[in-house]
């Protein structure tokens, strides 16, 4: 989960050996005239340029936070996320709604190296007590990061939301295998097709609208980005109801990703609240 971010993209530079054998002295060539430099070669599927993080080994989630002094609340913050959500230990509440605003929106969708976003049309949002946040993007992780009583979903999307005063608001959508979801096959059927580029889809709009659980009862608590730099800044809404997408769908996805979900965070005392 994120802000709105681009991912540089890195271009691997090929070396092509020297001969170990003496030649026969030769006389110089002539100079060639320069060459106009070429720009960098882009990414394909299974050749991201390398990152500081990814989700195993060396530079996994436990190691995050010795990666960078940037990162290091990935392993000293107290209000980390994702979370275990334990609803019988959730503090039940009238909350206000939300209400979502989303309005229809060009597909621009990238491949950014941990996951597939897509970066959402100004003029869309949620509002919440009276509070606008503008939906900047949304992006996926399988499985879910978001657990409810330990079960982990084979999706998840966050869409990310930030207010006038800059405060992030991240609403999570957790899907479950049934019936193909026609919303998510419009993103889904358009997956990029080389990395680290967005990617303007011709002719394809999304509309997120669609995507939401009819009936939108949430989780909420404080806690963090669930990517570094694992910033404690985010007021995440856990929606209650997962929504359906197909085995064909997941398939599709996994052909991306097949695991870039952030272990869950200790609660360390948070208050979970839940919508009646």
């Amino acid at each position: 989960m994120f802000s709105r971010m681009t991912v540089v993209s890195l271009a691997l530079a090929a070396i092509l050996p020297l001969s170990a054998q003496a030649q026969d002295a030769q006389p110089a060539p002539a100079a060639q005239p320069a060459q106009p430099a070429q720009p960098a070669p882009r990414a394909a599927h299974g050749a991201h340029a390398k990152h500081e993080w990814t989700y195993s080994g060396k530079t996994g989630p436990t190691r995050w936070g010795g990666i960078k002094s940037d990162y290091v609340i990935c392993k000293t913050g107290h209000a980390q996320s994702p979370i275990d959500i334990r609803t019988n230990a959730t503090s039940k509440s009238t909350l206000d709604p939300i209400l979502f605003e989303y309005q229809i929106s060009p597909l621009k969708i990238i491949d950014n190296g941990h996951t597939v976003q897509v970066n959402y049309a100004p003029g869309s949002g949620m509002s919440i007590s009276g509070v606008r946040h503008e939906l900047l993007q949304f992006h996926f992780h399988t499985p879910s990061e978001e657990r409810i009583n330990g079960k982990q979903y084979p999706l998840g999307l966050h869409l990310v939301h930030k207010n006038a005063d800059n405060k992030l608001a991240v609403v999570a959508v957790l899907f479950k295998l049934g019936k193909e979801n026609p919303a998510l096959a419009a993103i889904f059927n358009n997956l990029p097709k080389e990395a680290e580029v967005e990617q303007a889809v011709e002719g394809v709009t999304i509309d997120m609208m669609g995507i939401l659980p009819p009936t939108q009862g949430y989780y909420n608590f404080p806690g963090s980005l669930t990517t570094p730099p694992c910033s404690e800044e985010a007021n995440w809404f856990v929606l209650k109801t997962p929504v359906e997408m197909s085995k064909a769908q997941l398939a599709q996805f996994h052909k991306l990703y097949k695991h870039n979900a952030r272990p869950v965070q200790h609660l360390n005392g948070r208050v979970i609240k839940e919508s009646n």
